[in-house]
């Protein structure tokens, strides 16, 4: 068997068997099939597109191309994936909920590329977190603590990191085959027991239209399921930020508001949902409700918050976060509201064009190797439905100086419209699928 083999195939719109894409995995790993290869490889997946066995066969093929972890704990191995929107922190709350549940989360998450932030620049922008953690001291964080968020190590899914690599180039990045390898072959190879997709939809999502999300949400779960997973799926709303900040340390602010008690929100209520389902699957909970009432339990009593401060001081955080975040956490050197040009009511938000005001801030990755400033963003970002008076604050800028904050300020009003007429939000939780 050879890459060109292989190739000829996918060009005359034959089939590829398990084999086939085992090879080819492996070969994108080792370096066997060259970026010319690896670019006709994706191509050809993304014109022709595969069935639901070719699709799990992929995904397996790319998991197994490299280190699949396994667990030998005291209970569930259980994990969530998101897609991405904007203000979403969901993970820095469920997973230590999850822990304080009995369950265990060994997380490998990603970093923000384009408009949507990532998890571990958030966790990066308190002082001393470092989430490049060697496979040891991850396995001594996920038994001790319960869970451990971290990123992926060279050994992860090899495959998928030389396909992720020339997607964008070659104009493959919204196969919904590729989409589902990738995500999966890296979730996958954590040895997880069960995981839960939360799939976003709306102006602040790469997904803008329900019908896009579904399909995504249908094509992960059953695939992932397939492939040994249990695995059921979550369309919520994007259609604003989940919370009221945008920015990495800023989030981290209202996730400890939130593991404090201070604040509820669509945060815990989206955590509950993904989490309780989970749970329940993972039989640590009879019913999906039971799960969701466990983990807002774990919330309310401290104990999500004992398990999150755990994991940070193991992961390099200052001793005393817990008690000093609001002290510990950077701080932009300008700080200036936004005012409402006309009084009304908050009738649309784009969420893609703030997530990108935070980008220019500095706050995230036009490229990979760009360097984020962990302080700036945006806060009390207001929600639709929302009456304002004209002069009241839309938003709130964190910026590193006042031209960032300049054009910022333009932003923020170009992508939040105000109307006379009240309008209803949608709905948080559109789905649930598997």
């Amino acid at each position: 068997m050879s890459a060109r083999d292989i190739l000829a195939r996918l060009r005359h719109g034959e089939a590829l068997d398990a084999n086939a894409l085992s090879w080819m995995a492996g070969a994108l790993a080792d370096g066997r099939a060259s970026d010319a290869q690896a670019g006709a490889f994706a191509m050809g997946i993304c014109l022709n597109g595969l069935d639901e066995q070719g699709r799990v066969a992929l995904t397996l093929a790319m998991r197994d191309s490299g280190q699949v972890l396994d667990w030998d704990l005291g209970g569930p191995v259980l994990d969530k994936h998101s897609t991405g929107g904007v203000g979403d922190c969901v993970s820095l709350v469920l997973a230590p909920a999850l822990a304080a549940c009995g369950a265990y989360v060994p997380m490998i998450s990603g970093r923000g590329l384009g408009h949507t932030g990532g998890t571990l620049d958030k966790l990066e922008a308190i002082p001393g977190v470092s989430t490049q953690l060697e496979e040891p001291q991850f396995r001594d964080v996920v038994r001790t603590v319960g869970c451990a968020i971290v990123s992926a190590s060279g050994d992860i899914a090899p495959a998928d990191r030389r396909l992720y690599a020339v997607r964008d180039v070659t104009s493959t990045v919204d196969s919904l085959d590729l989409i589902t390898a990738s995500i999966l072959s890296k979730k996958l190879a954590a040895g997880l027991d069960g995981l839960v997709l939360d799939v976003k939809v709306g102006s602040g999502a790469f997904m803008k239209e329900l019908t896009q999300a579904r399909a995504l949400a249908q094509a992960l779960s059953s695939t992932a399921t397939a492939a040994g997973c249990p695995t059921t799926a979550v369309i919520s709303d994007m259609n604003q930020p989940l919370v009221p900040s945008l920015g990495n340390a800023l989030e981290v602010a209202e996730v400890m508001r939130v593991l404090t008690g201070a604040v509820t929100g669509p945060i815990l209520d989206v955590a509950a949902e993904l989490g309780g389902g989970l749970l329940a699957n993972g039989g640590l909970a009879a019913t999906a409700k039971a799960g969701a009432d466990a983990l807002r339990a774990a919330v309310a009593d401290g104990r999500a918050l004992e398990r999150f401060t755990r994991m940070l001081s193991a992961m390099g955080a200052p001793a005393d976060f817990a008690e000093n975040w609001e002290r510990i956490l950077p701080k932009a050197h300008v700080i200036r509201t936004v005012p409402a040009p006309r009084g009304g009511y908050v009738s649309t938000i784009d969420g893609a064009a703030l997530g990108m005001a935070v980008v220019n801030l500095g706050g995230g990755r036009v490229v990979e190797a760009d360097q984020i400033d962990p302080a700036v963003g945006l806060s009390q970002v207001r929600r639709l439905g929302e009456e304002i008076c004209a002069g009241a604050p839309l938003a709130t800028i964190h910026a590193a100086g006042d031209a960032a904050a300049d054009a910022a300020e333009a932003a923020v009003l170009a992508a939040i419209t105000l109307g006379d007429r009240a309008v209803e939000a949608p709905d948080l939780i559109l789905e649930r699928i598997g």
